[in-house]
């Protein structure tokens, strides 16, 4: 989900690089259930908490607590296990009714503040999840749950968010330091607000440490899926992927699925002119030289103004706009790799899947497979 637009800085900066991941090493367990145990031995019940809130995504709570449930019912079903390996919960401010962004009201088995960090027995949570969604500014701002947050954090073997939900364990603090991802269209604003975690926003789920991190809505599923393969192998989460028709991995990032230039339009008048003719003209010479002659600028001004102001480079930015130009032709038509390739500017279809690559991490015949238009089949 979209979460409203942060305070603008005078100057955007752009998303940190993130680095390769830090994950922590994970301490010998002293039982399949205690914090740090991975593979679950036989007749291990681990219990999945999720909290949510008002104007939750349905999904961002139904899909990875689906996976876990699916997961439980599948080791059983294949003699793997003699009871579901997880028991689920929902928790929020009180137990019973709330009501989500889509209308569907889920019931909270019980009030987050009634479980005490580190219980056993049924108080017992081993992975924690926060769900996102258009009300995720309330939690964000509830010191009581950030608190709760802080304090069962280390008590559990993984904590973790769907979509926006990582903007609440930014609030209580847990992402300083780390690196973690969130819906496409949050994660300048997760940045921005946030400037000690390292924001990535391509990956569809981030793990540092303990902690993960998923991009928006279904991403919330292939998250599971992972942890699901953590504790219980391949073998499982891949019949259980199967089961429920999703990539045991997804190819490619989340970079593919969002609008490109959506939160790249110029401050200046002349240069928001000048993207918008870009866009229109992808097949055009979008050089330095010939975008500077465009805004009567030298060519080494307009590069430093264009960059200070949009947060990219002009080559950059002229190369995410013949992609996104090339991802329409590709959903819409059936126009040749080739001839789209021409038609956007690249000169060359290999030109094309090396752009695609680098910023969608998926080449334009395996995008086309997956997002085409049904009308263009």
């Amino acid at each position: 989900m979209t979460p409203p637009a942060p305070p603008r800085p005078p100057r955007r900066p752009p998303l940190r690089a993130a680095p390769a991941s830090r994950l922590a090493a994970v301490p010998r367990a002293i039982d399949p259930g205690a914090p740090g145990a991975l593979r679950a031995a036989p007749g291990v019940v681990r219990p999945v908490a999720m909290v949510v809130y008002e104007d939750a995504q349905i999904l961002d709570v139904t899909g990875p607590m689906e996976v876990f449930a699916r997961t439980g019912r599948w080791l059983v079903e294949h003699g793997r296990a003699a009871e579901p390996a997880y028991r689920t919960q929902l928790l929020a401010k009180r137990a019973g009714p709330v009501r989500t962004s889509g209308g569907i009201v889920l019931h909270a088995d019980r009030a987050w503040s009634e479980l005490r960090p580190g219980a056993a027995g049924v108080d017992r949570i081993d992975t924690l999840l926060v769900s996102g969604g258009i009300g995720f500014e309330a939690p964000a701002r509830d010191e009581a749950l950030l608190a709760w947050l802080r304090a069962t954090s280390p008590r559990v073997r993984r904590l973790g968010s769907v979509c926006t939900g990582s903007f609440v364990l930014a609030a209580a603090g847990l992402l300083d330091g780390r690196r973690a991802t969130t819906h496409w269209a949050g994660c300048r604003a997760l940045a921005e607000r946030h400037r000690d975690v390292e924001v990535d926003p391509d990956p569809i789920f981030v793990r540092d440490g303990h902690l993960w991190t998923s991009a928006g809505v279904t991403a919330g599923m292939d998250m599971a899926l992972a942890m699901v393969e953590e504790d219980h192998g391949h073998d499982v989460a891949l019949g259980v992927a199967r089961e429920l028709v999703l990539f045991l991995k997804r190819p490619g990032g989340q970079s593919q699925f969002s609008a490109q230039l959506a939160a790249q339009a110029a401050e200046r008048e002349p240069l928001r002119e000048l993207q918008a003719w870009m866009a229109e003209h992808p097949e055009a010479d979008l050089s330095v030289p010939a975008l500077a002659r465009r805004v009567a600028m030298s060519p080494r001004h307009f590069t430093r103004v264009f960059t200070q102001s949009v947060g990219v480079s002009p080559a950059r930015f002229a190369t995410r706009v013949r992609v996104e130009a090339a991802r329409r032709w590709l959903e819409e038509t059936a126009d040749g790799v080739e001839a789209i390739a021409g038609r956007c500017g690249f000169g060359s279809a290999e030109l094309m899947r090396r752009a695609f690559l680098r910023l969608l991490r998926v080449s334009p015949a395996a995008y086309r497979t997956r997002f085409r238009a049904t009308r263009a089949a």
